[in-house]
């Protein structure tokens, strides 16, 4: 899709007509209280829209909504192949709004609207699809077991789930969720971040319009007081899946164990290491990978390289070329197609990114714009026991950490409380791979920055993550149970069953 102009998507956003109730049982809703938020322009400060401030009721009518389409079976008994068709009409529909939603996404977000066009849609779209192909093509199990015996190893929909979406990525975050999960034949309760509602109540109702039957995807705007909590705790919600921060994770594991015992999966923060060794190649291009890691989506990014692990031979050359790459990625207008760093999602996030900034020593460039915009920032580090090492920071700030060794290496990489992701560059094949082993992260890249695809998992280690991954054919596994059905075929009445 090609590109408009500034005032082309200035033109779109002032006539756009943004959705600010729920979306349960395949219709828009009000708050049962009544009230409402206001959601922002994160670049302007701009009231957008009043959103409904949906409670703990509303969360109680979603859920009963889900279950009541669960239990028919109108999706969870659907035929595979009729999924999978439904969902195709889905993405094809995305696909059809795709600059409405990015033009959305970016006024409510702070994100660039180059960023929603060429990342953020598409791979939400890539994902839909994705698993939607894949829904009839995952195949049970016949376990080994005597001639007098079938043993069956069957995967069914594990219920109704909630989904707590973070702000950062509200649509591809959104897609990670409801992709496996409405592929598995779950109802879905999905609460969107309280600073980016918009989109998520926008594609329930091109979901609806695809034929996703009505309780199978609702939306429920609102606090986490309010409308997270009561998900974690719902007695007659199966499972939880949540991406956001450590802390807030980790209460969903408290709601879990003082209610039902419900299945939770966490996917949570990250101070990701890049290393970067005295043999690594191309500085130049290593100089880019990191640039793009650091403060692609603002920093806003839990797989977001946040300390730079470099050997002291080639550091002061490879400074030089980031403050040169840094350059060319200017802070502005989201909706300006030039412009490469917006808008942090909120006041709130600003004062805390910007306080830590205040906290650095030794900055080599950027720092606090101002008016909710933080430019690309390099500082550099004493040690790995700075706050600014051992925080994750959420915003386009890169700790520069000198070292003598490789093991030097590994061993300040691995101290960290998380283990989402972490880099290496090295022209070692050997030291690659030994490296890669080596680091405690869900996801090594070698000589680049990225998190894989869509085929590959997303997770982490130690405190980034729990229970389960995202993407991937793995990702289906948290939305499903496994059942046993063992069939005795003896044709002794008398043998005794086991």
């Amino acid at each position: 899709m090609d590109l408009l102009t500034k005032d082309e998507y200035a033109a779109i956003a002032a006539d756009m007509d943004f959705p600010n109730t729920a979306y349960i049982d395949g219709a828009y809703r009000p708050a049962m209280s009544g009230k409402t938020f206001a959601t922002r322009n994160p670049a302007t400060g701009e009231v957008l829209t009043d959103v409904a401030a949906c409670g703990s009721e509303d969360v109680d009518f979603a859920v009963a909504k889900a279950r009541e389409a669960f239990d028919d079976g109108r999706w969870s008994r659907m035929h595979p192949s009729e999924r999978k068709d439904i969902l195709i009409r889905f993405a094809k529909l995305l696909t059809r709004n795709a600059r409405e939603l990015a033009v959305m996404e970016s006024v409510d977000s702070g994100k660039p609207i180059y960023d929603c066009e060429t990342v953020d849609i598409p791979e939400t779209i890539h994902c839909i699809k994705w698993h939607a192909e894949a829904i009839d093509k995952m195949y049970d199990q016949i376990a080994p077991s005597s001639d007098d015996h079938v043993a069956m190893v069957v995967r069914e929909p594990i219920g109704v789930v909630g989904l707590i979406l973070p702000w950062n990525f509200p649509l591809l975050m959104l897609a990670w969720k409801i992709g496996p999960a409405l592929a598995a034949g779950c109802s879905v309760v999905v609460k969107p971040a309280e600073e980016t509602s918009l989109t998520a109540l926008r594609v329930a109702e091109l979901a609806s319009e695809a034929g996703v039957p009505r309780g199978v995807l609702n939306v429920v705007p609102g606090g986490g007081a309010d409308v997270g909590e009561p998900i974690g705790r719902h007695l007659d919600i199966d499972m939880v899946s949540f991406t956001g921060s450590t802390k807030t994770g980790k209460l969903f594991l408290s709601y879990s164990a003082e209610s039902n015992a419900k299945e939770v999966v966490l996917e949570m923060g990250g101070k990701n290491p890049a290393i970067v060794m005295e043999d690594a190649e191309n500085l130049d291009r290593v100089a880019q990978h990191l640039v793009n890691g650091a403060f692609w989506n603002m920093g806003e990014n839990c797989s977001a390289t946040s300390r730079l692990i470099v050997h002291r031979a080639v550091k002061t050359e490879l400074l030089e070329r980031i403050e040169h790459h840094a350059q060319h990625w200017n802070v502005g207008d989201p909706l300006d197609p030039e412009t490469r760093v917006g808008a942090l999602v909120s006041p709130a996030h600003f004062k805390k990114v910007s306080g830590y900034l205040k906290k650095a020593e030794d900055v080599v460039f950027g720092g606090a714009a101002g008016g909710g915009f933080v430019a690309p920032s390099l500082v550099q580090l004493p040690d790995n026991n700075h706050v600014l090492a051992r925080d994750e920071i959420f915003g386009p700030v890169l700790g520069v950490i000198e070292v003598d060794s490789f093991d030097q290496a590994i061993e300040i990489a691995n101290d960290t409380d998380y283990g989402l992701c972490a880099s290496l560059f090295t022209a070692n094949a050997k030291r690659a791979i030994r490296g890669a082993r080596m680091l405690r992260a869900g996801t090594v890249t070698v000589n680049s920055y990225g998190e894989g695809d869509i085929s590959t998992p997303f997770g982490g280690y130690k405190q980034s993550g729990f229970g389960g991954r995202d993407n991937s054919v793995h990702a289906h596994d948290q939305y499903t149970q496994l059942k046993t059905i063992w069939v005795d075929l003896s044709d002794d009445e008398d043998e005794a069953v086991s």
